[in-house]
């Protein structure tokens, strides 16, 4: 039986011990509700609640220990001296085929006992149900797919009684306690309250989930490289077949210096758009430049790389270079720093001018009137009143769209290139650390070698850039925050 069908199941006994639990508190107080501690319906969730948490609980925990359980026993089984973690992929594939044949009525529980490893009926099989075996199947493959798939299946039904028997017992139990004196209500917003704690949590909890990731693969990369030589090296240059030069130098001055092009473009071109959708356009343009701005944020950066790699850069080796009118020389090819830089601009505009129309049109209409009674222009309001009063949402705006463009990939693949050189030319092509990270982690590379773990590390400096940037924008909110009573 699979998740959902048990989800569906218990949402069902839940849906029954609601109404269940209604009733008997209704029936406990003689049919007058203002016999009850607390309204109907809570009773009808506290019994609702007794059978659909606990089960989903153990559902969730089933779910996640039963694969561990399984594999470890089946990896158990495997002969020594073999790559377990290969042969693994080998043995859920086969499994999973083979489970998918029976659940389609394509084998029986028979057939698959008798199949062969070495019969072509059992590729041709597992084909028909659209499972495709790469690679040749050992008998030592199949005899684990086989237990594989016995114990899945096993686990399976235990998991499915187990959760419905869970949901059946708790609303036995909420039911059982129902009576008009019970603080249904009471119970029902603890409960409320401790789920949205949870919901709280789960952005610390993930957070501390990616830190930790990153630490511990980080650390074992520095076993294997110096980090002398990775944070003050000059050149990038891994092999994997050894002799790898790993300095992040080049990369970091990539991603600054595109990421300090695209601010240049998106952070006045964005702040000068929310100050006049904000205090000087009508209503009417308003409602259509807006939304018009915010597509922007829905093109896909792909689309903006495309955009960089066919449009901008052309122009500008156009403009820019030996041929363009100028004659000037200076660039060679489309990628660069100039182009990915401006595309970036580009994206980043709605996430400046919408976050920054908002912070100003949240700032109280008393503020503007006080400045225009006083004697001020309303540039001179806008200036010396509104933009001080939002001085800490833009920087919250402007800080975001910093972390955008640091984190960008597509745009810098296809509009900078892939060259990590340190240089001050913008029409030069440069790459960055988000780049450098897609291509350490793509291909078939070896996880425990310092060119695929260097991902790791690079993917840990930008949380620690990110992080000082952070500080240093609550540094400056707080410093320069205006405050009204």
């Amino acid at each position: 039986m699979s998740a959902l069908v048990i989800v569906l199941i218990v949402c069902a006994i839940a849906a029954a011990g609601f109404v269940l639990g209604r009733a008997r508190a209704l029936a406990s107080a003689g049919g007058d509700i203002r016999g009850l501690h607390s309204l109907p319906s809570y009773y009808g969730l506290n019994v609702a609640l007794a059978a659909l948490l606990p089960a989903l609980l153990l559902l969730a925990l089933w779910s996640i220990a039963q694969p561990l359980l399984v594999e470890r026993s089946v990896a158990a089984m495997l002969p020594d001296g073999v790559d377990s973690a290969l042969v693994m992929s080998d043995v859920r594939r086969v499994a999973d085929g083979l489970a998918l044949a029976v659940a389609q009525g394509a084998l029986s529980p028979q057939e698959v006992a008798a199949l062969d490893a070495d019969a072509t009926d059992l590729r041709a099989t597992l084909g028909d149900v659209g499972v495709a075996l790469g690679s040749a199947v050992t008998p030592e493959i199949l005899d684990a797919a086989r237990t594989h798939r016995a114990m899945s299946a096993t686990g399976d039904l235990w998991r499915a009684i187990v959760v419905i028997a869970a949901a059946l017992a708790g609303t036995a139990v909420g039911w059982s306690v129902t009576n008009s004196a019970l603080r249904a209500r009471n119970l029902v917003e603890r409960v409320a309250l401790a789920l949205l704690a949870f919901a709280a949590s789960v952005a610390i909890l993930t957070t501390l989930g990616i830190v930790l990731s990153l630490i511990f693969n980080t650390l074992e990369f520095f076993r294997l490289y110096p980090a002398s030589e990775f944070f003050l090296g000059t050149t990038w240059s891994p092999s994997f077949g050894g002799g790898s030069e790993l300095g992040i130098l080049p990369l970091l001055w990539g991603t600054l210096y595109i990421s300090f092009i695209a601010l240049l473009v998106a952070v006045p071109i964005g702040l000068f758009a929310a100050i006049y959708l904000s205090e000087y356009a009508s209503p009417g343009v308003r409602g259509i430049v807006k939304p018009l701005l915010e597509m922007l944020a829905g093109i896909p950066t792909i689309v903006y790389g495309l955009f960089a790699l066919l449009t901008v850069g052309p122009l500008l080796v156009e403009l820019f270079g030996n041929g363009g009118p100028l004659g000037l020389g200076w660039m060679d090819g489309g990628t660069a720093v100039m182009t990915a830089g401006l595309v970036m601009g580009i994206m980043l505009i709605p996430f400046v001018s919408s976050l920054s129309d908002d912070i100003i049109n949240a700032v109280p209409q008393a503020l503007r009137d006080g400045s225009l009674g006083l004697g001020a222009t309303r540039s001179e309001t806008v200036r010396q009143v509104i933009l001080p009063a939002a001085l800490p949402g833009i920087v919250g705006a402007v800080l975001l769209a910093a972390s955008r463009a640091i984190g960008e990939t597509m745009i810098v693949v296809l509009g900078a290139g892939a060259a990590a050189r340190l240089s001050m030319n913008p029409f030069d092509a440069m790459t960055t650390v988000t780049a450098k990270i897609v291509s350490q982690l793509t291909g078939d590379a070896d996880f425990s070698s310092p060119e695929a773990l260097v991902a790791f590390a690079l993917g840990m400096t930008l949380f620690v850039i990110t992080l000082v940037l952070n500080v240093f924008a609550l540094w400056i909110v707080r410093t320069y925050r205006e405050q009204y009573d």
